[in-house]
């Protein structure tokens, strides 16, 4: 085993491409959103890896031309909730024993790629999707998330290396451990950036999470999921469920937009769930919306 006192890249803010007519950024851009939206995908559920064919499908359309199918997403069905919260479980152990400069080092090759060779392909299905203009999606999907990627790992460096001060002829430690359970993310449809980065901001910190991308964004998250997994993310760290929010089981954490008003809205349908496996009042340990915690 290798030791040493890691430092992480210094993080810097991705450039925004300008495609200015005749820019190579312009050119690529366009060939892939003319590839993109010539061709329909078949999008399933990636369960601890693997992907999964529900069978009861939805069409994936563009909202400016809702005659226009990209393609379709297989929906989660109750079994999928649970095949997805054991393969959460099951990762769970090993991620947690990874190196917390290894997690982050799969965090940054994800920032990587999406600044170059999944940009283009990121960047034209929240165009085509998601009905973004060339620089909102560029801001959005490409340079806010490659930003989120870059500083989260920062900031995971800067909070493990706060500890306290000790007295003479002690040492005081501070020592940080993933939360009990797994993350439940339900991410919006109008940032790309913000779905990316709601299950896998736990995850850095040694979380495993059960994503809940909202069904008119699918395309994009699909390509973020495919990228993640590019990037070495193990299976079972972050397990890709695309269908009706209804469709649900506890959580010991969720990440929701912060639009959502009424969290604990979410906890209701799935609280009789638990019974007889929890007591009556067990909650999630919190709600993070879009970054901020908030109380149940």
């Amino acid at each position: 085993m290798s030791h040493g006192a890691f430092q992480v890249p210094v993080p810097v803010n991705e450039p925004i491409l300008d495609y200015a007519p005749g820019s190579p950024e312009r050119e690529s851009l366009t060939k892939r959103l003319d590839e993109m939206a010539a061709t329909q995908v078949e999008v399933p559920l990636i369960i601890g890896g693997e992907e999964v064919f529900s069978g009861n499908t939805k069409d994936m359309v563009m909202p400016h031309d809702h005659g226009h199918v990209l393609g379709k997403f297989h929906q989660a069905a109750p079994e999928h909730v649970t095949q997805a919260i054991d393969a959460a479980t099951a990762a769970r152990k090993d991620w947690i024993a990874m190196p917390w400069e290894e997690r982050a080092a799969i965090f940054l090759r994800c920032g990587e790629l999406l600044a170059t060779t999944w940009r283009d392909t990121v960047n034209a299905a929240t165009m085509l999707n998601q009905s973004k203009t060339v620089h909102q999606a560029e801001i959005d999907s490409a340079c806010e998330l490659v930003d989120f990627f870059r500083f989260n790992v920062a900031y995971m460096q800067e909070l493990y290396e706060e500890q306290p001060e000790s007295a003479p002829g002690c040492w005081n430690r501070l020592e940080h451990r993933p939360l009990d359970g797994f993350v439940f993310a339900i991410t919006p449809f109008n940032f790309t950036s913000i779905a990316g980065n709601l299950p896998t901001a736990p995850a850095m910190l040694g979380n495993t999470s059960v994503w809940k991308p909202a069904s008119t964004s699918v395309l994009s998250n699909y390509y973020l999921m495919k990228m993640f997994m590019e990037a070495g993310l193990p299976a079972g760290v972050v397990n890709f469920l695309p269908g009706s929010g209804g469709t649900g089981r506890p959580a010991g954490f969720l990440t929701c937009q912060k639009s959502v008003r009424r969290p604990q809205g979410l906890w209701k349908p799935v609280a009789p769930l638990t019974q007889p496996v929890l007591p009556s009042s067990f909650r999630p340990a919190g709600v993070a919306q879009s970054g901020r915690a908030a109380d149940l």
